[in-house]
């Protein structure tokens, strides 16, 4: 009788281990970027990251010395929640394209460095390309683009 309850208290908790893992397996943002201290940066797309669990941005700002700048940033929103809002793999790939003028606003590192959560990413006009403060989906795509995803 001794060994049953063993054997159910042990898979119990292996049970409690498995369905908890994916839990504690993502990061938090507000943990790792403080989006009380938002900062606003004009740059230059090197690349983009269209990947799980968030997309990520790289791009080249230069500081007050005229020094380039090499910035990444993650964007809030998983790329399911891009795609709800109209901004699938396609789509946000030739928005982002290297080479494209962009402003970004970012809450930057807790660790410090260049690096940041996307709260706000917009176009050379200051038109929004992807917006998103860390609790809504990102902005809907602009009405005059043709590409849907």
């Amino acid at each position: 009788m001794r060994s049953k309850f063993i054997l159910s208290a042990a898979m119990l908790g292996a049970l409690l281990l498995l369905v908890n893992a994916p839990l504690s397996a993502h990061h938090g943002t507000g943990v790792s970027y403080d989006a009380s201290k938002p900062v606003t940066l004009k740059g230059t797309v090197t690349e983009f990251r269209y990947a799980n669990p968030h997309p990520q941005l790289f791009f080249d700002v230069k500081d007050d010395k005229g020094n380039v700048v090499h910035w990444s940033g993650e964007f809030y929103p998983n790329p399911a929640q891009l795609v709800q809002a109209g901004w699938g793999r396609k789509r946000s790939e030739a928005a982002l394209a290297p080479g494209t003028p962009v402003t970004v606003v970012v809450a930057p590192a807790r660790a410090g460095g260049p690096v940041g959560a996307i709260l706000k990413l917009m176009n050379e006009k200051g038109e929004p390309i992807v917006a998103s403060d860390g609790s809504q989906a990102p902005a809907p795509p602009p009405a005059d683009t043709k590409e849907a995803k």
